[in-house]
């Protein structure tokens, strides 16, 4: 390491004093902002045109990007502000300590990458200190767009049996000044908004999930009806939520794999001369950096619904159209082309012993099995939303996507909040054969990959070594149903399974009622006969399919 900082005679750290010294940034191979970013944050304060909730990697490296692009290609002059509502030390430690400033790294399959400076973050705050400052930005007729990347689970105001949670419950008792909740809180700032003349805005989620702008629309309901009834705000603030002319909550479809910050990028800026690039992990376990490291592709297609004017983000490339088409765009995505092949490698990644997604992408039993869960099983039933075709993304996601070796992506990560996925993942599929007349008997490694998950729960790999299933909300209620089952034990196992595969929430459909649920038990039971039954029943299940 002193060898490396003497040949660059030099160590910086990411700071705006930093980016002055242009000829070590070049020679480290990292493009800098080509704007004048102190000219950009004036104007943003001035006239702030987009506030985006959620301040992780995919934001970094998606919208960020995007706003500095508009800005550095002339067609916008403010930037992007900033909030974190679930871990304030995001902005603590990845925003604040780094004047805002982040390094992204593009990572790409022919094995180059792109570093760059994203500079468009105007200003960072944290919800549960500066709530003050937000009611200012929202009480701005200059603001456009309000998005989010609070990921699915930041949207829930109520639990599974329907009533509220706790602190949802105990904002809507007090008065919105009073909120502590992260949806709370972005209630009680559209409530500033409306209070201030009922400006007009868009809510736009951004998230990975299935008509996020409904599902962003209904807990602003939820929180806004308490309140009119009681009597805490009138009863135009419920009209306004309702009023798409006032606020509207467009939906979108998003796509880019951010994973964690590598140890072998973070290695690759040291040697550059930078500091400070440890990262760190707060006190509600998330681990963050000064750097985000992401693939190349992207997509976003969002609903052109902004009641008060947008930022020009088709410049950027975001697909602009109908909430239809958004719709057709999203199934596509989740139910075929991309969302079940990460699930079904997730599963048999974390059985099998594998650490990378790319690495999987070597196994041939694998590949076969993910391009038959796509193009056999999946793409007879495709919804095809016309400004994409399905068999093109499906052809960039097995052959360019998944295979870059330069992603540090992992199964682990993916399989993460499994039981919440699989419904969309899986269900619709089999929900579209059922609908259209198609013999369910044709599905053969769907099923596989419902008994590996079922297998993957048991938390045992296929050498018969312990591993850490990843979080997921139902773990507690699906380990307890499945205890007592282990390696070498012989079936059946209805009685453990059928709980499970009869629970549509689990699998979008009783898999009873659709003539898998056997076929399911069975390849289960395959996989438990002993150590490397799991690749033994992948092999057979690939030989029939």
């Amino acid at each position: 390491m002193e060898i490396l900082l003497k040949y660059y005679n030099t160590s910086m750290k990411l700071n705006n004093e930093a980016l002055k010294d242009r000829a070590f940034w070049e020679k480290a191979g990292i493009a800098l902002p080509m704007f004048d970013r102190n000219a950009m944050i004036a104007a943003t304060q001035t006239a702030p045109k987009w506030v985006h909730f959620g301040a992780g990697n995919i934001f970094r490296a998606f919208p960020a990007a995007m706003a500095q692009q508009l800005i550095e290609d002339g067609i916008e002059k403010t930037g992007v502000i900033v909030a974190e509502g679930y871990d304030g030390e995001i902005i603590d430690k990845s925003f604040s300590a780094f004047d805002n400033l982040t390094i992204l790294v593009t990572l790409k399959s022919d094995g180059t990458t792109e570093k760059k400076v994203v500079a468009s973050v105007a200003q960072s705050i944290r919800m549960d200190r500066e709530m003050d400052a937000l009611k200012k930005i929202f009480a701005s007729p200059s603001l456009q767009m309000a998005s989010f990347t609070i990921t699915e689970k930041g949207y829930g105001v109520k639990n599974r049996d329907g009533a509220l949670y706790p602190d949802i419950a105990q904002d809507i008792k007090n008065a919105p000044s009073d909120a502590k909740s992260y949806l709370g809180r972005i209630a009680a700032l559209c409530h500033e908004r409306y209070v201030n003349g009922a400006l007009p805005l868009a809510m736009a989620s951004m998230d990975n999930c299935s008509h996020n702008g409904d599902i962003l629309l209904s807990a602003m309901e939820t929180i806004a009806k308490g309140w009119v009834e009681n009597k805490t705000v009138d009863g135009g603030f419920l009209d306004y939520v309702r009023d798409k002319s006032k606020l509207s909550f467009p939906w979108s479809m998003i796509d880019k794999i951010t994973p964690r910050p590598d140890d072998s990028v973070r290695g690759m800026l040291i040697s550059s001369g930078l500091e400070d690039m440890q990262g760190a992990i707060t006190s509600k376990n998330t681990y963050v950096a000064p750097f985000v490291n992401a693939e190349e592709t992207q997509y976003l297609v969002m609903e052109d619904a902004f009641p008060n004017g947008r930022p020009a983000l088709e410049k950027a490339g975001v697909l602009f159209t109908d909430r239809e088409t958004v719709d057709r765009v999203e199934k596509m995505k989740v139910c075929t082309c991309l969302n079940p092949l990460h699930t079904s490698l997730a599963v048999f990644g974390c059985l099998l012993g594998y650490t990378r997604i790319s690495e999987e992408m070597k196994d041939a039993d694998l590949v076969k099995l993910i391009e038959g869960v796509g193009y056999r099983e999946g793409l007879p039933v495709v919804t095809d939303p016309g400004i994409i075709k399905p068999a093109d993304f499906i052809d960039q996601v097995i052959k360019v996507r998944l295979p870059n070796p330069f992603m540090p992506d992992t199964p682990q990560r993916i399989a993460m909040d499994s039981s919440l996925k699989i419904p969309i993942r899986f269900g619709e599929t089999i929900k579209a054969y059922k609908n259209t007349g198609k013999n369910l008997s044709d599905l053969k490694l769907i099923p596989l990959v419902l008994a590996g998950w079922l297998r993957y729960l048991l938390g045992v790999d296929d050498q018969g070594k312990r591993f850490d299933v990843s979080p997921d909300p139902n773990y507690e209620s699906l380990s307890a149903s499945l205890s007592g089952i282990s390696l070498g034990q012989k079936g059946p196992f209805r009685a453990k399974l059928e709980p499970i595969l009869s629970n549509s929430a689990f699998f979008g459909v009783n898999l009873y009622e659709s003539q898998l649920a056997e076929k399911v038990e069975k390849l289960f039971s395959d996989m438990l006969a002993g150590p490397g039954a799991v690749r033994q029943t992948l092999i057979s299940a690939l030989e029939q399919a």
